[in-house]
């Protein structure tokens, strides 16, 4: 195993056991409001900061680009690999005890996503990638859904919030849209963890607006490592854009179409 992954697996599952042993006070936790619908935990902030130390302790050279501490040098101010952290997605889900939540952590060499880990800690799902190595799910190699066209295919998504609202009637006619030709939509509530499932051949294909770099920097290896197509809403290369489409090939493709006529201009920029 690559040392950069094996890294990045041990500090995911300490972020996992703070995690797990936090649902048992989640009525004494100090929570506090970053923005409308918009929440962090003293348990986000906790299992960053075991991340970060996890990292530094091995390699004190490296960037760190994490969700609520935000960007920071490595000794020397290298930026050469830049660690993208979100130590706990889903934390709404997280603090109503719904059974929804990830720690995602990836690798970036010189602008590029290397290596890729999404940590279920309830679950002890483990999905780990290396570019050029394929996907795995505890270990076990996974591919995207063998799924072919619109029809019959469970399509993962999230709904707008925080900033994102004003794009609520375009998301609500992309969603109508998608329901009338698929078998459903599912929105759990974990972007990291909807990448996965792609990757892993659960969801057929996933859409979201308005999203994060650690919110999809190591599902978006998975996709790719495990046979699927990724992009933005209006068909570009994705390089963690905040609009992401997702899925297995001859799924990906279609759902790009149906979704385009509703895609907003400002979105296209």
């Amino acid at each position: 195993m690559q040392p950069l992954l094996n890294i990045a697996i041990r500090a995911a599952r300490r972020a996992g056991e703070i995690i797990v042993r936090g649902m048992n006070r989640l009525h004494r936790l100090d929570v506090q409001r970053k923005g409308q619908n918009d929440f962090v935990s003293e348990i986000d902030l906790a299992s960053e900061r075991d991340i970060i130390e996890t990292i530094r302790k091995h390699y004190p050279d490296h960037a760190v680009l994490a969700e609520e501490s935000g960007a920071s040098d490595g000794r020397g101010g290298s930026d050469e690999f830049v660690w993208i952290i979100d130590p706990l997605d889903g934390t709404t889900n997280f603090l109503h005890g719904f059974p929804q939540f990830a720690v995602s952590i990836a690798v970036q060499r010189r602008g590029r996503i290397e290596h890729g880990v999404v940590y279920d800690p309830l679950r002890q799902e483990l999905f780990t990638t290396s570019r050029g190595e394929g996907a795995q799910l505890d270990g076990r190699k996974i591919r995207v859904s063998s799924h072919i066209g619109l029809e019959g295919a469970l399509v993962g998504t999230g709904f707008p919030y925080r900033q994102n609202l004003h794009w609520l009637d375009n998301y609500m006619a992309m969603m109508k849209a998608v329901m009338q030709q698929t078998a459903g939509i599912r929105r759990p509530g974990s972007a990291a963890l909807d990448l996965a499932y792609v990757a892993a051949g659960r969801l057929d294909a996933f859409w979201e607006i308005g999203l994060s770099p650690w919110d999809t920097a190591a599902g978006s290896l998975l996709i790719t490592e495990a046979g699927g197509m990724i992009g933005t809403l209006s068909g570009d290369e994705y390089k963690l854009q905040p609009n992401i489409i997702a899925g297995t090939p001859k799924v990906y493709t279609p759902l790009l179409s149906l979704l385009g006529p509703h895609i907003p201009e400002s979105m296209r920029a």
